[in-house]
């Protein structure tokens, strides 16, 4: 065979090439991107001068595909794959047999790699605008429901407290003119019960965000380290230490001091109550940009997919009927929105979950 028809041929191998790696680009799947460049490192072998002795390996994306293993010392071409002008991983071919040590991989060759890299990026980037929209219209979804429960929630509220005002104002009138001991008893019962009720609808107010506040500029690593000290008994009783690290002693923000306080004291209950004995709870401060970051690490079992779109939704609980009313999330996220503010939650690894609070400094 001539040199023209030689040529020719190879040209037709990466043409094919080129169509059935566009093939299988068209019908690919995000979430089979193992699979996907499987089938792309296959095809593209067989586009080369010596597909028997050519290798092909593909790494994006924490994901490795090989043909086959290659030679160390064989020479290898190689393409990088890019995503959003960020190199993100390569394409390489590498001869596996020592008998080709000293041949050169065509220039075409070179060039289809390139090609074969510049569509895998593509198509990555593709990917990844899917993967962003999808996650943007679930935390969309996820204020709407959280706002929908604040209208309901604030209307609740609002409901129930004139009654609750009439109840506990005229038992404090009956305990004037009640003398037995057996019916005050009983009365003492119905103002803890009001009581109780008074601040399930208080919290319930934090979480619609419809308790007045009182906005000045505080030293958030001073009201941390004040929430901390009273919280002394809790991390005794429960033979849990904590840390504190920020890098600065004063950092500056316009808050409600009370309201703050309580976004730290929900948080660190919350981090003491899902810790075992010696374990470590983790508080770090900094300031970035115009924002606080407040992050709260435990080292608990973290918190499953399925409750974390839930877990700020007042009356949800993860824990025992009687230990625990289902409030203090959704008054930290009232609080946190009352302040312009955002709160998040990731998993730590190996174990326990990391709440995250951003504040604008003003």
């Amino acid at each position: 065979m001539n040199t023209t028809e030689n040529a020719l041929k190879e040209r037709i191998k990466e043409l094919t090439c080129l169509y059935e790696v566009s093939s299988i680009i068209v019908n690919a799947n995000y979430e089979q991107i193992d699979d996907m460049f499987h089938a792309i490192s296959y095809s593209l072998k067989k586009a080369f001068q010596y597909p028997e002795q050519t290798e092909i390996c593909i790494q994006s994306n924490n994901i490795i595909v090989r043909t086959g293993e290659r030679d160390e010392d064989s020479p290898c071409i190689k393409s990088p794959i890019t995503l959003f002008n960020v190199e993100n991983g390569f394409i390489k071919a590498s001869y596996s047999s020592k008998a080709l040590i000293q041949i050169d991989f065509l220039e075409e060759e070179q060039k289809l790699l390139n090609t074969i890299a510049l569509k895998i990026g593509s198509l990555l980037e593709r990917f990844q605008i899917i993967k962003n929209e999808a996650s943007l219209k679930r935390q969309m979804e996820h204020t709407d429901r959280l706002n929908i429960l604040g209208e309901i929630t604030a209307g609740i509220a609002h409901e129930l407290n004139t009654p609750l005002a009439n109840i506990l104002g005229f038992a404090e009138l009956l305990q004037d003119k009640i003398t037995n001991r057996d019916e005050l008893n009983d009365l003492d019962k119905i103002l803890n019960s009001a009581i109780y009720s008074r601040e399930v609808v208080k919290k319930l107010m934090f979480f619609a965000c419809e308790m007045p506040q009182e906005m000045t500029t505080v030293n958030i690593v001073s009201v941390i380290k004040d929430a901390l000290s009273l919280l002394e008994p809790s991390f005794k009783k429960h033979e849990v230490k904590y840390i504190v690290k920020t890098d600065r002693d004063a950092i500056d923000l316009k808050a409600d001091t009370v309201q703050l306080t309580q976004i730290i004291f929900n948080l660190v209950i919350n981090a003491i109550y899902v810790s075992k004995p010696n374990d470590l709870i983790t508080i770090f401060i900094t300031e970035i940009g115009d924002s606080i970051c407040l992050k709260i690490s435990d080292q608990g079992e973290g918190v499953s997919d399925e409750n974390r779109d839930k877990i700020f939704q007042p009356f949800f609980t993860t824990k025992p009927v009687g230990e625990g009313s289902g409030l203090g999330l959704s008054v930290v996220h009232g609080i946190i929105a009352s302040h312009k503010g955002t709160i998040s939650i990731e998993n730590n690894k190996p174990k326990g979950a990391t709440f995250i609070v951003k504040l604008p400094k003003l």
